[in-house]
This record gives C-alpha cells, structure tokens and sequence, in this order.
C-alpha cells in the first residue's frame, strides 16, 4: 500500500497539472477551490507522514473545529458545544493512546453533553440541544477512523478528494436525475463519475478492498446529503466561510466523517 511520503511527488503533480487547467479555465470559483486543495494537501500528507501522533492531532483538531461550526449551524449554546467540543478532540487521541477506551469515552462523553442542558434547567429548548449535542459528537467522532485505519486512512481520505471532483464532473458531463431531494444540484451522473475516480485511486493505492471500496462509493456520497440534511434543517448554505470556494470544514470532511466509520467497522 502506498503511503504519504510515496504519494507526495503524485500529488503534487496533480495539484500542478490542475491548476493549470482550473487558471486556463477561467472559473473563480474553480481557482479558489485550487488553491484551498494546495492549503490542505501538504497539511493531511504531514500529518501521515509523521504516523499515528500526527494524525491523532490532526483529528482532534479538525474535530474542535468541526464541533465549533456545528453547533453554530444547529445553534447549540456554549456549554454544549464546548462539552461537545472536548469529548470529540479526545477521541481520536483516546484511539491513539488506548483505542480499548475509545467506545467507554464515547458513552461517557454522551451522557456528559445530555447533563448540559439538563443541569443549566433549560426547560424550554433542553431536549433539542441535548438531542442535537448527542448527534454532533457520534458524528464527529468518526475522525477516530483515521487513527483506526492505520495507513489504509490516508488512501481512503485521498479516493474521497478525488471522488469528490470526479462527482462533481460527472455531474456536469453525465447529468441524470437529482441523487436527493437534500442536495438537487448533486446528479446520479455525479455519483457514478465519483466512484469511478475514487475506485481508480484505490487501486493505484492498493488499497482497493471491499471495505474502502464500499466507503469510497456508498457511504461518501451518503455523508455529504447527511451535511445537506443538516444545513437545510437549520436554512443555512454553509457551515462556514473561510475555506475559499468550499464554505466550512465540515462542508469539506462531510464525506469522510461517514466513510471512515463504515471502513473501520466493515474492517
């Protein structure tokens, strides 16, 4: 299987030859998608490269940031997004250190962001924002995957990237009916374009085995209209706005945060 520091010189060829084709296309938006993939690549290939350490800090960090959008975008209050907050950066260090504990430190943490509400006494909007906390931190505590996966994460997290841009052309040059009424911009088109390219990285990877397979073609796709469900419940277009051309961080990671536990249970 090939790991980071194998697929760097790949990368960044690729990364070239993009931005090549997004600057001679014209598109702004096409541009500043480009240049927020040349942020985020060296930052995800470091991480890999330095191994575990690297990629539990790396989860924990994407969860903290994860977490603060959203429960801005289900307007949790403070106490609960902090608690919230707190228990999904632990979990992937918990998975680092003493991945025995992770599933006690997950049913704690549970309980933990349902007394939130209950100890302030909030009568009026407790059950949603305990409901709401519950559901953030099983969700985000899925970033445990990349520790969970050992060397395999960095394949998948590549074959969910590319099958996110092969969606996004197949959509374009294949078309068909809207995939959900969730998302009716996302096309069947863009689905079969996705798991094309997602499939053709894993096996350039070597890593193309039913449970990255099933990740990469089902549940990505699956865990972007999850995020969609989510934005449309609470009328926002975004989760954030400072990821150029790509809104928030969970506007980024949506797919993988259902693909990575779906590949490690299925491992």
């Amino acid at each position: 299987m090939i790991g980071a520091a194998q697929a760097a010189p790949y990368i960044v060829g690729v990364l070239g030859v993009g931005g090549i084709a997004v600057w001679a296309s014209g598109k702004r938006e096409l541009v500043r998608r480009w240049r927020s993939w040349v942020m985020i690549a060296p930052v995800v290939g470091c991480a890999h490269y330095l191994g575990a350490p690297g990629i539990a800090v790396l989860a924990a960090a994407l969860a903290l940031v994860a977490m603060v959008e959203f429960g801005r975008t289900a307007r949790l209050g403070r106490p609960e997004t902090i608690v919230a907050a707190v228990v999904t950066a632990a979990a992937p260090i918990t998975a680092w250190l003493a991945a025995d504990f992770l599933w006690r430190l997950l049913l704690l943490g549970a309980v933990a962001v349902v007394l939130v509400p209950v100890l302030a006494g909030d009568e009026h909007d407790g059950a949603r924002q305990a409901a709401f906390s519950v559901y953030g931190t099983a969700w985000l505590a899925g970033l445990s995957g990349l520790v969970l996966l050992g060397p395999a994460a960095f394949a998948l997290c590549v074959a969910v990237a590319v099958a996110d841009v092969g969606a996004w052309c197949g959509g374009r040059l294949l078309g068909g009916p809207p995939l959900s009424p969730l998302s009716p911009a996302k096309r069947w088109g863009g689905v079969l374009g996705g798991a094309a390219a997602g499939l053709t990285v894993l096996a350039l990877f070597g890593a193309l085995t039913p449970a990255l397979a099933i990740a990469v073609v089902v549940a990505a796709p699956l865990g972007d209209l999850l995020e969609s469900m989510i934005k449309r419940g609470a009328g926002a277009k975004d989760t954030g706005g400072w990821l150029p051309g790509m809104g928030g961080l969970l506007d980024r990671i949506d797919s993988l945060l259902l693909a990575l536990p779906v590949a490690v249970v299925l491992s």
